[in-house]
């Protein structure tokens, strides 16, 4: 974990947004010291009127190419969460031509006892997984 959900503006092609989640997954690897296996992601492609992502008064102006980035994870230090949004948005302006006033990221915090990564069991909350990264 973390579970990692974009929103974007659809018209991307596969390959483009494959560098996507490449680029983020291995921001994740550096960042979270997660292992490479711990791989969560999923994509949401809207339509263009579907999309209404403003600036909160900062004054940028955002392309069609916006990504709304939601990082569920299990609770993870404010440095950490800081490193990521910087790191992430360096990678994807550098490997996907990504401007980084088109880039939105929200943490989401929970605890190992809201995962189950299948069977229906909480896997770290019943001792099958190690202890939660930190």
């Amino acid at each position: 974990m973390p579970l990692l959900v974009f929103d974007m503006i659809e018209g991307r092609t596969p390959t483009a947004v494959r560098k996507i989640l490449e680029c983020s997954h291995q921001v994740v690897l550096d960042v979270f010291g997660v292992p490479a296996r711990d791989r969560y992601q999923i994509v949401h492609e809207n339509k263009d009127y579907q999309m209404v992502i403003e600036d909160t008064g900062l004054g940028y102006e955002r392309s069609r190419d916006v990504i709304v980035l939601r990082v569920f994870t299990s609770p993870r230090s404010l440095e950490q969460k800081h490193l990521f949004m910087q790191r992430l948005s360096t990678a994807l302006q550098q490997q996907c031509a990504i401007a980084p006033q088109d880039l939105v990221i929200s943490f989401f915090s929970n605890s190992r006892d809201d995962w189950s990564f299948g069977e229906g069991v909480a896997q770290y909350s019943s001792g099958r997984l190690g202890a939660a990264p930190k």
